[in-house]
């Protein structure tokens, strides 16, 4: 995007639900910086997600990663009213937003260069105003983004909304608007943790419930503070249309795991699937592993205009349910093999007792790469039913101790891994007092909790019950 170039299963009653916890005994150092983790050294805890939550948003938004389009990657100031229109149309007619793409985000260059008390769209390519254009989106059952800058300026020097939070949130409250991405250009130098919250304040005081993602562009660590200022926040500069930017904005999103779940998202930046710069392989890990982190799946391309395979990609509901999952834990790198470690387990739990896997080959030659159970926590003696996500079918019924296959060169395979429910056992109960930590994920009671054992992980479980 080169932004900164502008400037700088017990019964109760009816259905129940095991909620499981890693426990962790290092609780108290929650705030403390990770290392990022190029090559894993020992076991990595897929379950650990014990930074999330301690900032908190809540604003209802977000309970899932957030999908999309945005307008910058491929067209970046090329933008008018009809392309908006087109694009809207476009994910309907193709029936990506019946998948779940359903925002439509436009990015910087709408509006124009000078404001009123409010920022105003630029008359020559958005001349029927954005409310216009909102009313159009959500005539289809999408929704409308826009974007701003907490600056004097944005990026692509048009109005900024630094010092004018509360005008421009209202504005675009009045027009119907349903998304903000707010970036970090021209900011004068005031830190980010004292730039962003006051957007936040206006947009909630709208009474407009607004997703907030901010880009801030991952310089000031996000994931440490921006959990109750935004919905998602940029860990990274921005992605280009490359292996190289791709694969190293994976690293380092994959940092910040612990940090992310339902309401507040890590972002890596959007897609770039469909646009030229990689081949079909890589566009295919690409997003293999923005599904398996809960990145944001906003997709960057044309969609009026996709080719075959950018559309079997965008389409693969086996992928996207893996992103959209409700237990909302980010997989992350749990093991490397190979020179340079380009031999990567990527893994992460879901729900139902299920594990996402995907076996990605960063080498300049194919090769074999095995997820073993003991870097899913799993007992090696379990059985394991496995599934190609995007094979579409079931490989193996019953695998023990480890599974892997061989992959192509700057490619990947992706599986759902399912362990045989007689595993699951509870050792040692303890039940402690009712605890309501609730996932927003429908539930309506926690019933009780315990400490069990999974396969030699001591574990809190939940037994929660649905109404």
């Amino acid at each position: 995007m080169l932004r900164k170039s502008s400037q700088m299963a017990m019964d109760y009653m009816s259905i129940t639900l095991l909620t499981i916890v890693i426990l962790s005994p290092v609780s108290a150092a929650r705030l403390t910086p990770l290392s990022i983790i190029q090559n894993p050294i020992g076991p990595v805890n897929i379950f650990d997600n014990s930074k999330y939550g301690l900032l908190h948003l809540s604003n209802g938004l977000a309970q899932t990663p957030q999908m999309g389009w945005n307008s910058w990657n491929f067209f970046a100031c090329n933008i008018n009213e009809t392309l908006i229109k087109e694009t809207a149309d476009a994910l309907i007619s193709t029936g990506l937003a019946d998948l779940g793409y359903n925002y439509v985000n436009i990015d910087d260059c709408w509006q124009d260069i000078t404001r009123d008390i409010k920022a105003i769209p630029e008359s020559k390519t958005f001349p029927s105003g954005i409310n216009t254009l909102a009313d159009y989106v959500h005539e289809k059952n999408l929704k409308l983004g826009i974007y701003s800058s907490a600056g004097v300026f944005t990026c692509q020097v048009r109005a900024g909304s630094l010092f004018h939070e509360n005008d421009d949130a209202a504005a675009w409250a009045s027009w119907g608007v349903d998304y903000l991405k707010y970036d970090n250009c021209f900011n004068l130098g005031i830190k980010p943790i004292d730039r962003y919250p006051p957007m936040r304040d206006a947009l909630n005081s709208t009474g407009r419930k607004i997703f907030y993602s901010l880009c801030e562009w991952g310089e000031d660590d996000p994931a440490l503070w921006a959990g109750n200022v935004g919905n998602s926040w940029r860990t990274t500069d921005d992605i280009n249309d490359t292996w190289a930017s791709m694969t190293s904005i994976a690293d380092l999103n994959d940092k910040w795991a612990a940090y992310a779940g339902p309401g507040g998202w890590n972002d890596p930046d959007m897609l770039e699937v469909g646009n030229g710069g990689m081949t079909y392989l890589e566009y295919r890990s690409h997003f293999s592993i923005w599904a398996l982190m809960k990145a944001p799946l906003l997709i960057g391309c044309d969609v009026r205009n996709m080719t075959a395979e950018t559309f079997e990609i965008l389409s693969n509901k086996e992928v996207i349910a893996v992103n959209q999952d409700p237990l909302g834990i980010q997989g992350r790198k749990v093991k490397v093999t190979g020179t340079d470690g380009c031999l990567q387990v990527w893994a992460g739990p879901l729900s139902g007792n299920r594990y996402a896997v995907v076996l990605w080959n960063r080498c300049s030659e194919g090769g074999t790469i095995k997820v073993s159970w003991d870097s899913l926590g799993l007992n090696s003696s379990i059985s394991v039913s496995v599934r190609d996500l995007w094979k579409h079918k079931d490989v193996v019924s019953d695998a023990v101790g480890s599974f892997g296959v061989h992959v192509d060169a700057h490619s990947c395979e992706m599986f759902v891994l399912t362990p045989k429910l007689s595993h699951f056992r509870e050792e040692k109960p303890y039940i402690n007092r009712i605890d309501s930590y609730q996932r927003k994920t429908g539930l309506t009671e926690v019933v009780q909790t315990g400490i069990g054992q999974l396969d030699g992980i001591y574990v809190a479980i939940a037994v929660m019950d649905f109404q």
